[in-house]
């Protein structure tokens, strides 16, 4: 069956789809210029189920949940739901620990960094600037044989766990589930975890971007790697449609106020803002797709992108825990240098999982 939306004009429709629906999701009562973020999303579960104690940001947040469902659901029709995995998997879980520290020093993933610069958030470019170089140094170990290892198909049942993860991540939402007095699940007060459009519109929303990308295969980073590597201009199409999207939208809701000073839910240390999403950059590239594509990929029982997409969970728990997230105020104490681990990691991993390059 023919799959428009793998086409030009599909991809564009769907990054003009995700530019309208992440301004409308700040406007409905998402934090602002962060309508969709999958690294903050992830963070406000993490906290939800009580991997950090930051009280400001927990949240069971319903996007993420619908993204992986709805690439779920779309996979079983389309008759794209192909359990594998079994690739470098501690590795990968490596990756999304250091792809999440990376972005919290930033405060953003590759979808809000385009976000922010949408809604007028000048600091949005240096990390952007960062990203890009973070890409442009994992396509440097792609040209010369890095790879994880092959995933090995897997039994059926192994592509429903992680959905099944997330359906009962949506039930604990709903029925506001309190293990113990005072315990998980915790839900912020103030902050931006207090700060949620409707479930329902949060869900579907969740719903059609996670299906919408499962058959273009929307991804951000992938985007950028593939005009530096192979000058293929298809995934990037759709990126800036979700760029000029969301700019327009923002005007239309009065949500775009531009400068570098007091942006929300970001700050202005730019040399942190970068490295932050050097790292991040990188890390995708390694690990084979942005925080939004893994979770696409594990919705359709890609269990090595699941494991990455735990990985980034629990990485918010360790960014919070440990000092090394940001805040509005700046780059947290330990932040950088767990930056600079990080990116010491990566580039010991780049360089170690190479294959042989034939001669």
């Amino acid at each position: 069956m023919l799959n428009f939306f793998a086409s030009r004009t599909g991809i564009i429709v769907v990054g003009a789809v995700i530019g309208i629906l992440a301004p409308l999701l700040q406007y409905m009562g998402n934090p602002p210029n962060m309508g969709i973020c999958v690294a903050c999303m992830e963070r406000d579960i993490a906290g939800a189920i009580g991997l950090h104690r930051a009280d400001v940001v927990q949240y069971i947040r319903p996007e993420i949940i619908g993204f992986v469902l709805g690439s779920f659901f779309i996979s079983l029709i389309a008759k794209e739901q192909k359990p594998r995995g079994g690739s470098s998997p501690l590795i990968r879980f490596f990756l999304g620990i250091f792809a999440m520290i990376g972005a919290l020093v930033f405060l953003g993933c590759p979808w809000r960094a385009l976000l922010r610069l949408a809604g007028g958030d000048g600091n949005a470019i240096l990390g952007l600037a960062g990203l890009i170089t973070g890409i442009i140094m994992g396509v440097f170990f792609l040209k010369n044989g890095y790879s994880l290892g092959r995933s090995y198909p897997q039994k059926p049942a192994n592509g429903w766990v992680f959905p099944a993860f997330m359906a009962g991540l949506f039930l604990l939402l709903v029925f506001r589930v309190q293990f113990f007095e005072g315990g998980p699940i915790f839900f912020s007060l103030k902050g931006p975890g207090s700060m949620h459009a409707p479930i329902f519109i949060s869900i579907s929303a969740g719903l059609i971007v996670g299906a919408l990308a499962q058959r273009s295969r929307f991804c951000t980073m992938g985007a950028i790697r593939d005009v530096v590597l192979i000058r293929d201009f298809h995934l990037i199409s759709g990126v800036g449609a979700l760029l000029v999207t969301a700019f327009a939208v923002n005007l239309i809701l009065g949500q775009f106020h531009p400068g570098f000073e007091n942006q929300p839910i970001a700050h202005t240390n730019h040399v942190w803002n970068f490295f932050g999403m050097t790292l991040s950059g990188l890390a995708f590239v390694l690990a084979g797709g942005c925080p939004g594509r893994q979770l696409f990929l594990a919705g359709e029982g890609d269990m090595d992108a699941g494991i990455f997409a735990m990985g980034m969970i629990v990485g918010a728990g360790v960014a919070h825990n440990f000092a090394l997230a940001s805040s509005p105020k700046g780059a947290a104490a330990f932040g950088p240098p767990a930056v600079v681990f990080g990116l010491i990691f990566c580039l010991i991993v780049g360089f170690t999982m190479r294959e042989k390059m034939s001669t």
